[in-house]
């Protein structure tokens, strides 16, 4: 008889396909703030308020329109200090995305505990948004990390039991 090596290596564990997608929501998200941090410091030493005429102009906008006027007033408030610190902040929000994503796709029980923790700290702020004002967007992205977080306490906790269940036997 003949062992062949296949017949010895166990079958691949098979992989949380929610957390799977929680990691890509997470990823993909690292994804938007490293945009808008490269865009914040493409910006610097640049006049915004021109930029956003020309951008107007290019994309044929109403120039009387109270919006396009609405943000071409504000854009004067966007100074590079501004713009610096929008960066700084949005790279910061990508490492921790990333880390989270990252943990989460490779199932590290400190990826669990981590996003748990972050997305639990953003849920008043977020209530109190959609609260102040209710938007597709909000009320969208508050269900998302609900969802997401009663999933990862489920997790957590279920892991908890199976751990105390193991050491009383």
């Amino acid at each position: 008889m003949t062992d062949f090596p296949s017949e010895s290596i166990s079958k691949p564990r098979h992989r949380n396909r929610w957390l799977t997608l929680i990691a890509a929501f997470k990823l993909s998200q690292a994804l938007l703030f490293i945009a808008v941090g490269v865009g914040a410091f493409r910006l610097l030493h640049k006049d915004v308020g021109d930029m956003l005429t020309h951008l107007v102009e290019h994309l044929r906008f109403n120039p009387e329109s109270r919006f396009v006027n609405f943000v071409l007033d504000k854009s004067s408030l966007v100074t590079d200090r501004v713009l610096l610190r929008i960066g700084e902040v949005g790279f910061i929000y990508a490492s921790l995305d990333l880390i989270e994503g990252t943990g989460l796709y490779l199932e590290k029980i400190w990826a669990e505990y981590l996003t748990l923790t972050i997305t639990a700290s953003f849920l008043p702020w977020e209530i109190f948004e959609v609260f102040r004002r209710v938007t597709w967007i909000r009320s969208g992205l508050l269900l998302v990390n609900t969802l997401v977080f009663f999933y990862l306490l489920k997790i957590v906790v279920e892991r908890g039991r199976h751990r105390r269940g193991s050491e009383q036997t």
